[in-house]
């Protein structure tokens, strides 16, 4: 059972601040929470020999000569670039490169834990998005990808479509992409739980950023319709009449394919008798207020996605009426975490070599996680994996490379069991001992 459920409020509140006591106690103790560890064996200083000089001149020349070559002398195909301005960090805004230190140091942690992905993090002394743009690129020949993190809107926009157009590798920014396929599993299967179709929900978005335009937009891509959406920003939903957002061409994209009621004001009307809402916006808790909550339809469900603390704490609107609640918390159940999603679509580019990570991949990756799920039994606080289930990321994995194979952006024509055997041995490595 859940350590919450039978607590009184004050307790819950205590249980659900614990980690924020102890995080600073446990990365002063490491001073931090990545290393870098030796891949191949050295059993006598002779190794060396091999290893560095004299014997690491043969796979350079190779490299030389014939450059595709590199993926198999080196780790270049299992690195990731882990890119950030600090302007959008994990609830805390724009913070800086050295204080988004911390977050891409945990992003690394899980890329390694959950996917067997080496991934270093990059934080960047510039906002500006062609001095970005130049130092990804010119640090391209060492990553086999490229993961773009905690960067402000309207910005992550650009930086994404350039670097996916200039690079012949996986170039992915985590808050859109990412944060959108985890919410799109995890919707997929509350859906089913309570008998409702994703062509016939009306969902309020909470926060128009990044992550929440692209949950707009894989939602339509698997049968949700643009006008049974109603979005919110910090100054009201999205409409029409706000001639404020025209500059910003994802916003008012928005404003002209949503919100066929033309509804104006804050929150509250968003939210008002629709089945579904998702919250991206600014930590909680009392952003959403219990009485919204229970003003949205039968059998409602919410998403509560902000960090470090969702808009509504889950207790508050499962006693408000929703019948499915979710949140980013992992001490909290039905949690909607990207850590469910990059680990392994990395993992599926990477080892079909992509040139690209594709919509169609990102979807192929929400359907595996919630066929999986499903596949382990549905209940209402357990509508997606949890992150100890391994072979979810295996499950994940393989279906992003197929899709990547069939969609002709993969260089190297798997099959289904080969890939499975790759991902495999990336995820369930074990150290060489010897030569």
């Amino acid at each position: 059972m859940n350590e919450h459920e039978n607590a009184t409020e004050n307790e819950k509140i205590r249980a659900a601040n614990k980690p924020n006591e102890l995080a600073l106690e446990y990365h002063t103790r490491y001073t931090g929470k990545i290393e870098i560890g030796l891949k191949a064996p050295v059993t006598s200083y002779d190794d060396f020999a091999i290893w560095y000089t004299p014997g690491v001149a043969v796979p350079s020349r190779v490299i030389h000569e014939r450059p595709e070559s590199v993926y198999e002398y080196t780790n270049k195909g299992n690195f990731v670039a882990i890119v950030t301005d600090g302007t959008r960090v994990l609830g805390l805004g724009d913070v800086g490169p050295e204080a988004a230190l911390p977050v891409m140091e945990g992003k690394a942690m899980l890329f390694k834990y959950l996917g067997g992905v080496d991934a270093f993090p990059i934080c960047v002394a510039t906002k500006e998005v062609e001095e970005i743009i130049a130092i990804v690129k010119a640090l391209a020949p060492t990553f086999g990808g490229i993961n773009l993190e905690d960067i402000e809107s309207p910005k992550c926009y650009e930086l994404l479509e350039v670097l996916q157009n200039e690079l012949p590798m996986p170039v992915w920014h985590d808050d859109q992409q990412g944060t959108a396929l985890v919410i799109l599993a995890g919707l997929i299967n509350a859906l089913k739980l309570v008998g409702k179709r994703l062509s016939e929900v009306t969902v309020s978005l909470i926060g128009a950023g990044a992550a929440n335009i692209n949950v707009a937009k894989y939602m339509h891509l698997v049968g949700a319709r643009w006008e049974n959406m109603i979005m919110v920003d910090s100054k009201g939903i999205l409409n029409e009449t706000r001639t404020d957002v025209r500059a910003n061409a994802m916003k008012w994209a928005i404003c002209e394919k949503t919100n066929r009621e033309g509804r104006s004001g804050g929150i509250a009307e968003a939210m008002r008798d629709t089945d579904v809402s998702i919250a991206l916006s600014t930590p909680g808790p009392g952003v959403i207020k219990q009485d919204w909550v229970a003003a949205m339809a039968d059998e409602a469900i919410i998403f509560a996605a902000a960090n470090p603390v969702p808009e509504i704490w889950p207790w508050e609107a499962e006693a408000a009426g929703a019948r499915i609640v979710a949140t980013g918390r992992s001490d909290f159940k039905n949690q909607i975490n990207n850590s469910l999603g990059f680990p392994a679509v990395f993992r599926g580019a990477l080892d079909v070599r992509a040139t690209r990570i594709t919509d169609e991949m990102c979807i192929a990756a929400a359907v595996a996680i919630a066929r999986y799920a499903e596949e382990q039994g549905l209940r209402e606080d357990a509508i997606i994996p949890s992150m100890e289930e391994r072979e979810m990321y295996v499950y994940e994995a393989r279906a992003v490379g197929l899709k990547a194979i069939e969609q002709g952006v993969a260089k190297r024509k798997l099959s289904a069991a080969a890939l499975d055997s790759e991902v495999r041995a990336h995820l369930y490595r074990e150290p060489s001992k010897t030569l």
